[in-house]
């Protein structure tokens, strides 16, 4: 099973940009996109083989979620359930036959860390929600969870220390969902690769100097280890200030 994940910066603005194009390269069976930016039906996909999930923002234009599958799931849902994290279309869950697949858009904790408390109460109910699915079958995390982990995950990290996406809060939050039995694919298969991002500012040229972070991520029960067969990003495509990020599994 090969499973992508990207965020788009916006779906209508990559369909300009050569979105297409990369989908069909990249040939997963199950596609999750986050940040999308609208609502269902503002743009019209032809996926021949894929069924389509969305979970848009409540605000237009915001946040959003979707997940293209060729795989039929058994169930579909949407959010975390609890009504202070789910206007901003930021989960979906899908239970298949063997595993649960979850694809998540984590907040930001903005500038001058204006939204870091909220994340935090999020981070706390994200893990919870993940640990309930995991009592039940093994289960895939995928998205941009908006933090970098380790100083291997970004190329400044002296200089981002008390910045959003790499606060000793949010690094804590990350560690603790890992110790609560995730792993981190990419780590898991490259442990001490640098320069591995994927996520540039537009500022700055950093995306040609590979000013980088690594902030889109899949995670998996840490009984899924042994089926890893690959982990990839793709920094070689475009459309967005994000590039893909991908998993196969045995």
């Amino acid at each position: 099973m090969r499973f992508v994940s990207w965020n788009l910066n916006g779906l209508r603005a990559c369909l300009t940009k050569g979105f297409m194009e990369s989908f069909r390269d990249m040939d997963a069976d199950v596609f999750c996109l986050q940040e999308t930016k609208m609502q269902e039906g503002q743009a019209i996909l032809d996926l021949p083989g894929y069924k389509q999930f969305w979970n848009s923002a409540e605000k237009k234009g915001y946040s959003g979620t979707a997940i293209f599958t060729r795989v039929e799931p058994i169930d579909v849902a949407y959010g975390l359930g609890i009504e202070e994290h789910d206007h901003e279309g930021r989960v979906i869950t899908m239970e298949f036959k063997d595993y649960y697949l979850v694809t998540v858009y984590t907040p930001n904790s903005q500038k001058e860390l204006a939204r870091l408390d909220y994340r935090m109460t999020w981070e706390d109910a994200f893990k919870d929600y993940v640990c309930g699915l995991d009592k039940k079958k093994p289960v895939i995390i995928c998205g941009d969870l908006n933090v970098a982990h380790k100083e291997i995950d970004l190329k400044n990290p002296k200089t981002n220390h008390k910045n959003a996406g790499f606060t000793d809060d949010e690094r804590q939050k990350f560690t603790e969902l890992l110790q609560a039995g995730f792993t981190d694919t990419f780590r898991k298969v490259y442990p001490d690769v640098t320069g591995a991002y994927t996520w540039w500012s537009y500022l700055r040229k950093a995306r040609a100097n590979n000013a980088g972070w690594r902030i889109d991520y899949f995670l998996i029960s840490n009984r899924l280890d042994d089926k890893i067969e690959s982990a990839t990003i793709y920094n070689e495509i475009f459309g967005s200030d994000h590039c893909p990020v991908g998993l196969e599994l045995k």
